[in-house]
């Protein structure tokens, strides 16, 4: 069943229960289909017309992109601060396909490693997504599930379809920036609660919440984390906090679909450790290290790209830009990405890597490792760094302690105090933006 027939099964089977909530609003699963059939026939979009529309963090966001389907049509959710001009310059690019069959959603990347792109997604790979994750992380019709990062993006939006296909409760949040709003939501009359972080919002709980979080511990089923590397220092602090719930990291990404996950709770903490593939999903490693995922989630390709698809997507298979290995038990250990890949005198350097081994420095609240240009020694590794408040970090005591945890050449040269480390908002390092740095 695809998620609008589960929807239309439970709003018969059972009208009352609450399928979504935000902070002043409840809809049933009777009154979400009902407003559902009113929007699609409001809408009245024909078969493969793509349909452009901002994400708002709201009842009105799920009503018009599930009405979107029902009308046989193709979602383009869109950031909700995306200028009016980036919007009109989407509708013209989807609209040149005149009419797109056999996909779902088109859904924009962040463009972090280039110039955004829109991935079209079939409903197939959807259900497939959502049958990953109900049969890994066990989602079940009595667990409320929190939504706090952007609709329009695989991490959050794909939360939906298991959810609301066992028949649960999907609780949405603007973001976590309102942690009063967030631990308020533990207050409801629900036994099991779980939620998807990424992997800057752990660090945030734990930095300035983690007594709000150890009081809601026994009521939290699980929490996953994607779309970033999560460091193994914050692994190990919210293993402690939590000491009964189930913890996952996974590997995801637009044009892979839902991939691999790996309770570390339960496993024992390991960065860069994602654990085995899906039950709709493969995973192979080529002699370069690349890791190409295969199966029902992969994407159909790139809207209007025809070149990139085919330079991403082989004989049904996406060779991804990350770097991993598989190991003797099929878990897939990623290393990092080709193009973040620091080349210091011959050396490799995973800026991942250095940059896990800082966040275990206490004093210091986030970082990022970047190439530099050195006057006598060419390219090497800088680290910018927030030093966490009221402490005072000089570079000589970051790098003392990653003597201990790093080879000598991983160890960045330079360094420099920042107010703030620049991250997408879907919560990855913007690599990007220090490019030029």
């Amino acid at each position: 069943m695809t998620l609008e027939q589960q929807i239309e099964r439970f709003a018969k089977t059972t009208p009352d229960k609450a399928a979504v909530i935000t902070g002043n609003e409840t809809l049933s699963y009777s009154s979400l289909w009902g407003r559902v059939q009113e929007e699609a026939l409001r809408l009245g979009l024909k078969e493969g017309q793509p349909h452009v529309f901002v994400a708002t963090q709201d009842t009105d966001f799920i009503v018009t992109y599930l009405a979107v389907h029902v009308c046989g049509a193709v979602a383009v959710p869109l950031e909700a601060s995306t200028p009016k001009e980036r919007q009109q310059q989407i509708r013209d690019e989807v609209n040149l396909q005149s009419s797109i069959f056999n996909v779902s959603d088109i859904l924009y990347t962040t463009g972090t490693t280039g110039k955004a792109k829109g991935v079209m997604i079939s409903s197939r790979a959807w259900t497939a997504n959502a049958e990953n994750l109900i049969d890994r992380l066990g989602f079940t019709s009595d667990l409320l599930f929190i939504i706090c990062g952007p609709l329009n993006h695989l991490g959050s939006l794909s939360k939906i379809y298991p959810t609301l296909m066992t028949g649960a409760t999907l609780y949405i949040l603007e973001s976590l920036k309102d942690m009063n709003a967030f631990f308020s939501v533990f207050e409801l009359p629900f036994q099991k609660f779980a939620t998807f972080l990424v992997p800057s919002s752990i660090r945030m709980l734990l930095q300035v919440a983690s007594k709000d979080l150890a009081a809601v511990a026994s009521k939290i089923d699980f929490i996953e984390t994607g779309a970033a590397a999560i460091s193994q220092s914050d692994m190990e602090s919210l293993c402690r906090i939590l000491p009964s719930s189930r913890l996952f990291n996974t590997y995801a990404s637009t044009e892979t679909g839902i991939v691999c996950s790996y309770e570390y709770s339960k496993y024992g903490c390991e960065p860069g450790l994602l654990g085995k593939p899906m039950k709709h999903s493969s995973v192979r490693i080529d002699e370069d290290g690349r890791v190409i995922c295969s199966g029902l989630t992969i994407m159909s390709g790139y809207v209007g790209a025809p070149e990139l698809t085919a330079d991403v997507l082989r004989d049904g298979e996406v060779f991804t830009s990350d770097i991993g290995i598989l190991d003797g038990q099929g878990m897939l250990h990623l290393k990092g990405r080709q193009d973040d890949v620091i080349n210091v005198g011959g050396y490799k350097v995973n800026p991942a890597e250095v940059e896990d081994a800082v966040n275990g420095f206490e004093p210091i609240a986030d970082c990022i490792c970047i190439p530099a240009r050195h006057i006598l020694l060419g390219t090497v590794p800088k680290l910018l760094y927030v030093p966490k408040q009221g402490h005072e970090v000089r570079p000589k005591d970051i790098a003392g302690f990653l003597r201990g945890h790093l080879e000598n050449y991983k160890i960045p040269l330079l360094y420099e105090a920042v107010d703030a480390i620049r991250h997408t908002y879907n919560g990855k390092l913007d690599r990007k933006s220090y490019q030029k740095y």
